[in-house]
């Protein structure tokens, strides 16, 4: 009974009934354990030590050992962790969601929703554009026809079956801003799930029923006669961009949409938005550039429309899911982190990219179709100057973001595989060195590891800079520093990866668990433990290199902005003979530069190489 009001407060009210009735889903992955406190704390310590000089390290040391003292605080805090696990669904997961995102106040534009850019369609106009539009509507209906009857097949790593659960929650979801902290709706779990999607256009949202009256999904002809009249009704951008305010610091959206939902037309509009199954934003043409910046512009435009006098009135970045097909042949998606995440999206992708080469086998029915419903506001002067100020702050930050994408092709993932390394802790270790050498030191980085192995398992975090990955970066342009020693240096970090990555894969990593202690004194009335108060942690989390791996198998690359004012994001996608790289950083920090990062990223990879196969 407890399970089923975790289930309840957490997704909504039928979510429980869907797990039972995808049993597999559920009871094919174990719950993730809690790991061992003195397993964690020594693993904290470990993690220090890259990072702070000796005399700090010793503070450190003697507040982690009183708190894992035998009978302390922190056996108090773990005997709730474990008593919590043994009661929920997974006893960090839905601790995480709410403060990670639902709590965090930060625009979902670029501090959060990331974006994915797929290669360039073939399309140059806006004819090529609605076509390409109608099958990818059709592929998502497919993809999602498959979720809801069961039909998904489950996902395996590395043998072990992996969590389902974030699939049928992908649709007719959305956040929801508030004062304080958001929520999310999942719609597709309430009695009469919605069989609309989200159509925007020149800033205009439209209402469009995908599915006939018999329930049948419309065909990609039909979706395309749609498509063709929401254009016909909207060839004027001559309307407030209500999308805008979505971008807004989450404080500040949320009080204007206090003030707009006042209004039962804007109310009827905003919760259609929400309520739909997905949103397709069709985007103008933007700017052309180089070939050699044309990644970077198309990763910029997925991540936030590119600006208010270009497309970024062309989102709702509360939405889980936006797909984006621009007149130019622009291709990707956007989605909301609460609710989705990397490898579920990669699926969907990866799935949607397959459903498109095919032709369709559906001929579109002599049926007349209702007109799409377009989506009405009423602006008062309030609302108009909260789109005022919405439009200059996504300005600045978009203007603040440096993007730079680059495709690295000296070799891909089969390289370090030859050498029996691992190709992620490859990467990981070559963007040390990479930092090491900008910057003149290593830095808290974090190395996003899925946790869908077990029940209910969202991300923990894999931490780069080891003790063997600081000797390799520090010795590594020393001259003096033999060849044979700099590569079992490099082999040593490599390993040293790997090694905490297999940790994280078994829920043995210790950021979660860390957290969870954290928030288990909160929950239990007591003050934050001085392990939390230390220097010490406040810099392991300040985290200056946010990275992921979203490995798939298209020429796609992920981009999202960086964790904190003074770092950088890196994002990657390794094919067999190539690799995809996104990096940002903040403009107003001087001390951080995406292009010199991954100038010196490419260098690294370069000479890491060298190492492991010099010329002859």
């Amino acid at each position: 009974m407890i399970l089923k009001k975790v289930l309840t407060a957490k997704y909504g009210t039928r979510l429980f009934q869907v797990g039972l009735s995808q049993g597999v889903r559920f009871s094919s992955v174990p719950p993730q354990p809690v790991p061992p406190l003195a397993h964690t704390l020594e693993g904290y310590l470990r993690a220090l030590e890259p990072l702070l000089p000796a005399d700090e390290l010793e503070h450190t040391r003697s507040k982690v050992q009183k708190f894992g003292a035998k009978g302390g605080l922190g056996e108090r805090l773990q005997r709730g962790l474990e008593r919590r696990a043994r009661e929920t669904h997974n006893w960090i997961s839905d601790w995480w969601v709410q403060w990670a995102y639902l709590e965090s106040r930060q625009p979902l534009a670029v501090h959060s929703n990331p974006a994915i850019a797929l290669p360039k369609l073939d399309h140059s106009d806006w004819r090529g554009q609605l076509v390409f539009a109608s099958k990818l509507i059709a592929g998502v209906l497919d993809f999602k026809a498959k979720v809801d009857s069961g039909q998904l097949p489950v996902e395996y790593l590395r043998g072990r079956p992996l969590c389902m659960e974030l699939f049928p929650l992908l649709f007719s979801s959305c956040r929801i801003p508030g004062p304080k902290h958001d929520h999310v709706i999942h719609y597709s779990q309430t009695r009469r799930p919605p069989t609309h999607i989200t159509v925007v256009r020149n800033y205009q949202f439209f209402q469009l029923d995908v599915y006939n009256s018999d329930g049948t999904p419309l065909t990609q002809d039909q979706i395309h006669t749609q498509l063709c009249r929401i254009r016909s009704q909207s060839w004027k951008t001559d309307k407030e961009p209500m999308g805008i305010l979505t971008s807004e610091h989450r404080n500040t959206w949320g009080q204007a949409y206090h003030r707009l939902l006042r209004d039962k037309i804007n109310k009827e509009s905003v919760r259609a938005i929400e309520r739909g199954i997905f949103t397709l934003c069709l985007d103008s043409p933007v700017m052309r550039v180089s070939d050699e910046k044309y990644s970077s512009r198309m990763a910029a435009q997925i991540l936030h429309g590119g600006g208010t006098y270009s497309n970024s009135g062309n989102r709702w970045f509360d939405k889980t899911l936006q797909f984006v097909v621009g007149e130019d042949g622009s291709f990707g998606l956007l989605y909301e982190q609460a609710t989705a995440e990397g490898p579920p999206i990669a699926t969907l992708l990866g799935y949607l990219l397959e459903y498109c080469k095919q032709p369709e086998q559906v001929r579109a029915p002599l049926i007349p179709l209702p007109m799409p419903k377009k989506l009405y506001f009423y602006i008062d002067p309030e609302i108009k100057r909260d789109i005022e100020h919405a439009k200059q702050n996504l300005d600045i930050l978009i203007n603040d973001l440096d993007i730079n994408c680059f495709t690295f092709r000296k070799f891909g993932k089969d390289f370090p595989k030859q050498q029996n390394l691992s190709p992620n802790s490859f990467i990981q270790v070559a963007l040390q060195l990479a930092y090491y050498r900008l910057h003149g030191e290593v830095c808290a980085s974090c190395d996003s590891a899925s946790l869908r192995m077990f029940r209910g398992g969202r991300t923990d975090v894999i931490r780069s800079p080891t003790n063997q990955a600081l000797r390799l970066v520090r010795a590594f342009d020393d001259p003096a520093v033999s060849r044979e020693m700099k590569l079992d240096l490099l082999k040593e970090a490599v390993e040293a990866h790997s090694a905490l990555t297999e940790q994280a894969l078994r829920g043995q990593a210790i950021d979660r668990h860390l957290l969870g202690l954290k928030l288990q004194a909160i929950e239990e009335g007591l003050s934050v433990p001085r392990l939390f108060m230390d220097t010490a942690y406040g810099l392991a989390t300040h985290f200056k290199l946010r990275t992921g791996q979203v490995p798939t198998n298209t020429d796609s690359v992920m981009c999202f902005g960086p964790l904190v004012p003074d770092g950088y994001a890196v994002c990657y996608n390794p094919q067999s003979d190539h690799a995809h790289f996104s990096v940002t950083a903040f403009n107003c920090c001087e001390e951080t530069n995406a292009e010199s990062l991954a100038l010196n990223l490419d260098s690294a990879l370069c000479h890491l190489q060298e190492l492991l196969q010099p010329a002859v």
